[in-house]
Order: C-alpha cells, then sequence, then structure tokens
C-alpha cells in the first residue's frame, strides 16, 4: 500500500508523548489498588481520562507512519481503561478501534469510512504490511476480540483471528477436525512481544489468557442452552482451567454442576457445585442449586440444611470481594453476560428461600416446622415482600392467596384450626371482587388452526384461578369447622364452596379424561370432589343419611371409582339399611384393577393437585375401611356368600 506523504510529528512532540505514555503506565502499575470499587475506581477513570486527554493530542495532527506505533498503543491503554471503569464492554470501545483503523488507513494513503469493522479489519491485514505496525495491530485485535466477545459474535471473533494467523504465517491457520476452532486460533495466536517504548497497562498475553477463558465459557454456555450437555460439559471444563478470578471460576463450577444435574448424575453435579462453594462461598447460587439436586434425590434432610445455610448467607450483608487481579481491567466478568447465565446465577430473595423452606417442609410432614417458615413468610408479606420479589417466570414463589391456603394447610394439620379459618377468611375477603358472578369455560384445551387473540383466555384462567382459592378457602374453613366438632358450621362453608362453584359452566364433548383438560378445571373439579365428600360426611355425623347418600352420588359422577368417595357411598347405603346395594357396590369398588380407582377427571394428568389441597386430601380419605369390610364379610358369609336382602 502506497505511504501517505503527509508531514510526521515533530520528534520532540514524538519523545513527550511517548514520555507522558510511560508515565501513566508506570503510575497505573505502581497504583495500591485492592479492587474494582472505591479508589480503584476513582484511579480507573482518572488514567482513562488522562489516556484520552493523550490521544486527542495526537489525533490533532494527520495521521502519520512515525507516530502511529505509539498512537495505537495508547489507544489500546484508553481502551482498556475505558472497559475497566464500566461493568461491561461498551460501544465507546469498538468506536475507538474503529477510528484507530481508519487512522492506520489515511497514513497509508487509503479510506475505508464506508466498510464494516469486520471489512475494515480485512482492508488493514491484508494491505497494511508495516513491520513496526504489525504488534500493536495485533493487541488492537485482541481488544476487539474481547468486544465481540462481550457481544457473543463468536463468528465475527474467529473471523478476526484467523486473518491475524494468516499475516503470521499463512499455514498455520488450521486446527484439527473436532477441535474448537475459535479455542484453537485464540490459541495459536502469537502475543507481539511488549516493547519498553510502548509500555502496557495490560499485557497481550495476559488478555490472551483472558480471551480463551471467555470464549470457552461462552461456548459452554451455548452448547448447555442448546442441550448438547457432553460438549458443554467438555467446553466449561477447559475454561475451568483459564484464567479467571475465583468468582468466575465459581461461575464456572455452578455452570458445571448444572450441565451434569441435565445429564442425569446428581452425584457429578453436587461435586461441582461443593467446589464451586469452596472456591467462592459468596456463589449462593451453587448452594441454590445443591438444595435442588438434593430435592431430586429425595434426601429432604439435606435439602433443607442447604436452604437454612442459604437463607442464613442471604439475610447477612456479604463482605465485599477483594479483587485477586486489581490491576487487569479486561476481566472474564465484563466478557460474559448472557440470559442463560443470569438464570443460573440468578440470586434469590431471602423470602424465596423463606418459602421454599415452609413448602418442602410441608411436603415432607415437618408440620410444626413449616408452620414456623409459613408464618415468617407471611410476616414478610406485611414488610411489603411484593414489592421486593418480582414474581416472574424464574421464581419459586407461587401467587399469594396460594401461599395463604398452603400457610392454613399447615395450621389445620398442627391443629390450629381457628388460626387456618382465619387465614382462609382472608383469602375469600380478597378474592370476592375478582370473581364474576357468571364463568362460562371450556372444558378442554382448543387448538384452533389459526391462534386467537390471547387476552381473553388470560382473562378468564385468571378468573378460575381466583374462583378456585376462595372455594378453596371455604374448603379449608369446612373441614376446621368439621375437626372443631361444629357439624351445622362446617356443612355451611362446605354449601358455600359448592355454591361458589355453581358460577362455572363448564361444557365438553364428554366425561372422558383426556390430555387437554384445563389445568385449572381440574382444581375446581377437585375443589368440588372433595367439598362433596366434606359435607357428606357432616351429615352421616348429623344422621342425615340420605343427605349424605347424594352427596357421595354426586362425589362419584365427578370421579367415578374414586378411593375416598365409593367406601363413604357404601357406608350411607350401609346407614340406610340398604345393605344388598352396600355390599354390590362395595364388591364392584373391590373388583377394580389397580390404577383405575380415582382415574376420574379430577386424577390430574398435568400432574398431584396443588399443594394447598394435600391436607384436604388426607381428611378425605375413609377412616373406617377395615371395620366396614368387616362388617360387609359378615354380612355376605350370613347370606351364603351372596347379598339377601
Amino acid at each position: 500500500m502506497k505511504r501517505r506523504r503527509g508531514s510526521p510529528p515533530e520528534p520532540g512532540c514524538l519523545r513527550v508523548w511517548a514520555a507522558e505514555s510511560l508515565v501513566l503506565a508506570d503510575r497505573w502499575r505502581a497504583a495500591p489498588c485492592s479492587g474494582p470499587g472505591g479508589a480503584a475506581a476513582q484511579e480507573v477513570r482518572q488514567q482513562r481520562e488522562a489516556f484520552r486527554e493523550l490521544l486527542l493530542k495526537m489525533r490533532g495532527l494527520p495521521a502519520a507512519l512515525p507516530a502511529l506505533p505509539l498512537e495505537l498503543t495508547v489507544l489500546y491503554n484508553s481502551l482498556l481503561f475505558t472497559m475497566g471503569a464500566s461493568d461491561s464492554a461498551i460501544k465507546e470501545e469498538a468506536e475507538g478501534i474503529r477510528q484507530g483503523l481508519l487512522r492506520v488507513l489515511e497514513a497509508c494513503g487509503a479510506c475505508g469510512q464506508d466498510l464494516s469493522t469486520e471489512e475494515l479489519w480485512q482492508k488493514v491485514l491484508r494491505e497494511v504490511t508495516v513491520e513496526e505496525l504489525q504488534a500493536p495491530l495485533h493487541r488492537l485485535g485482541a481488544l476487539q476480540a474481547a468486544w465481540w466477545l462481550a457481544a457473543s459474535r463468536l463468528g465475527s471473533t474467529a473471523g478476526l483471528f484467523r486473518l491475524l494467523s494468516n499475516a503470521e504465517d499463512p499455514g498455520r491457520a488450521r486446527y484439527n477436525e473436532g477441535e474448537n476452532e475459535l479455542l484453537s486460533l485464540l490459541k495459536a495466536w502469537q502475543v507481539p512481544a511488549e516493547e519498553a517504548s510502548l509500555p502496557l497497562v495490560q499485557s497481550a498475553e495476559d488478555l490472551k489468557e483472558i480471551l480463551c477463558t471467555t470464549a470457552a465459557f461462552l461456548q459452554g454456555l451455548q452448547e448447555l442452552e442448546a442441550g448438547n450437555f457432553p460438549t458443554a460439559l467438555s467446553l466449561l471444563q477447559e475454561a475451568a482451567g483459564g484464567f479467571c478470578s475465583k468468582k468466575v471460576l465459581a461461575q464456572i463450577y455452578t455452570c458445571l454442576g448444572c450441565c451434569a444435574q441435565r445429564m442425569g448424575k446428581p452425584q457429578t453435579a453436587l461435586q461441582h457445585l461443593k467446589r464451586a462453594l469452596q472456591v467462592d462461598f459468596q456463589c449462593l447460587p451453587a448452594l441454590s442449586h445443591v438444595a435442588a439436586v438434593y430435592h431430586e434425590l429425595g434426601e429432604t434432610e439435606a435439602e433443607l440444611q442447604a436452604l437454612a445455610l442459604l437463607y442464613e448467607a442471604l439475610e447477612k450483608k456479604p463482605p465485599e470481594a477483594a479483587s485477586s487481579s486489581p490491576h487487569f481491567l479486561i476481566r472474564t466478568e465484563l466478557l460474559v453476560h448472557t440470559p442463560i447465565l443470569a438464570s443460573l446465577l440468578r440470586h434469590h430473595h431471602p423470602s424465596e428461600v423463606k418459602y421454599l423452606l415452609a413448602q418442602r417442609c410441608l411436603q415432607d410432614g415437618r408440620v410444626s416446622d413449616a408452620v414456623e417458615h409459613y408464618l415468617d413468610f407471611l410476616a414478610l408479606l406485611q414488610e411489603g415482600l411484593q414489592q421486593q420479589v418480582p414474581l416472574d417466570g424464574d421464581s419459586p414463589l407461587p401467587r399469594i392467596p396460594e401461599v395463604f391456603l398452603e400457610a392454613a394447610s399447615a395450621l389445620e394439620q398442627a391443629g390450629r384450626h381457628q388460626d387456618a379459618i382465619t387465614l382462609c377468611e382472608e383469602v375469600i375477603s380478597r378474592t370476592t371482587d375478582l370473581i364474576p358472578r357468571m364463568l362460562r369455560v371450556e372444558e378442554r384445551l382448543q387448538q384452533p388452526e389459526c391462534p386467537s387473540p390471547g387476552a381473553g383466555l388470560s382473562q378468564q384462567k385468571e378468573s378460575l384461578c381466583c374462583l378456585a382459592w376462595r372455594a378453596a378457602g371455604y374448603l379449608h374453613q369446612g373441614w376446621s369447622w368439621a375437626t372443631l366438632g361444629e357439624s351445622k358450621e362446617a356443612i355451611t362453608q362446605f354449601s358455600r364452596c359448592l355454591g361458589d362453584l355453581l358460577r362455572v359452566q363448564i361444557y365438553g364433548t364428554g366425561i372422558e379424561p383426556t390430555e387437554n383438560l384445563l389445568p385449572e378445571v381440574e382444581v375446581l373439579q377437585k375443589i368440588r370432589l372433595l367439598s362433596l365428600i366434606g359435607r357428606g360426611t357432616q351429615f352421616l355425623e348429623l344422621g342425615k343419611h340420605k343427605e349424605a347418600l347424594l352427596d357421595f352420588q354426586h362425589s362419584l359422577q365427578i370421579s367415578p371409582g374414586d378411593p375416598a368417595a365409593a367406601p363413604y357411598l357404601v357406608q350411607a347405603l350401609w346407614k340406610l339399611d340398604r345393605k344388598r346395594e352396600a355390599a354390590a357396590q362395595w364388591q364392584k369398588f373391590s373388583q377394580s384393577p389397580p390404577g383405575e380407582e380415582g382415574q376420574g377427571r379430577c386424577a390430574g394428568p398435568e400432574g398431584p393437585v396443588p399443594l394447598y389441597l394435600a391436607s384436604c386430601l388426607q381428611r378425605a380419605a375413609f377412616p373406617g375401611r377395615e371395620a366396614l369390610a368387616g362388617s360387609i364379610q359378615d354380612y355376605l358369609g350370613t347370606s351364603n356368600g351372596g347379598p339377601a336382602s
């Protein structure tokens, strides 16, 4: 390429600029910085402004080849401080690199204003052959790679290092089949030697190591998100062996643990996650993943211990972590910002962990502990928890009425029935105005050829949820009053529950179970079933056997062969002295193949019923099955093996 015929800066100017650059670099190296915050951050900003001022002086003159090695070095140092003063790679750095390349072309008598950044690099590296510019250009290329990696432009980064490798040795830019191309190119890149007259505030050798770690980390995360777990594991292990801070290393081990968990290797996952905590105990997302793995393994005691540790750690104000590499302006943590990493490293609010403790204790039957945790959580609600914790898709928190109902369920099981009734009254009062007088819904999910606007469906689902919560409140109150021996009050609450459910007109094509049954409809049907059983049991307590029989018959229409409703029906027939029918029904239910009972529409193809209904399911279980079976067998025996009138 033809050189520009502009007059170069005076040698005296070059010497002054070089001396100023050297002083700035030495001052940074000697600065007693202990980390990226406080005084260190102020020092970074001051150095950035000083290098910017020096760069502006140099660019005040036309670009000239003798001054370009120093100018590109000052640009390199200036951009390092620009990135170091931010939380991530920023646009200003990309524009600074572009201006540097244009200055190189200007000095060589060419232009490239209309070229993209990739095209600029191609033009400069292929056409500029001045030996003195090769090392500064390579260092600037490493900065460009850092910015592109931060933007997840892995292809652009590989293309740039392909150019850099070809510029050094056209025959060396090859990599073996099966190797990762980007990592191979980065490792093969020959770092230009640092010159004493052109001091650097961060060496290109260190920058190369950071680029290798970042490239492995980013690609590992991409493969993890794509579900290519063996490849992800290999890349993340490569990153773990790279150059990074303890904070990043702990994050990489956390990702390795999540990858192993998704591969169905929970013990390996635990090893990686524990390693993350050994490296950096402040990596609390690793502790939350440990709890999740123990939950998957069914090791409840270990899971609860992990959650308790997590809650305790979140309650404390973490100490400010000192940087293990205070003078590294570009670090891996500045370059890796992806949605999947943010998701894997999501920090839970203490209240979310408190809820998980309550939920797991309730599921495991640790009622007293569950009550304590639920009450603590409800106290946090009074402090404005809803404003503190976003109820997004990643949050373990259910809707607040469900938490109230779960707490009521725990209180019931702990024998605190009046407290449970009070909590349910809160749910009932807060949902009353949110339920329409009549709600007409499809029984099953429809799959139209053309998708329809979802606003109407969303509002309908919200109304169904509110109705389910209110009805469940009445259901819990009914069972609580029943336990307290107040059968009439219990019947009133069960009847209110059933009355609420009459607001919904459910229409469909039949009563057969289907995979497309609306989950909200399933819950409503289960609540109706449990309420009918509950009211029927209280009618039995009051000696109203005919009313009880009607409720049990209706419950079996909802869920044919239900294991709770069926024996109650037999008991009602027996108390009405309809022993022949009772025996026939008993034989019918007893002969049902295992697994058929309870597989009506309330069984729920989507999984178990909500946790807040679990205690009601337990209460609805028939308590005297063996005694009833004995009575019927005696009756059949005295009737010579067959029912008699």
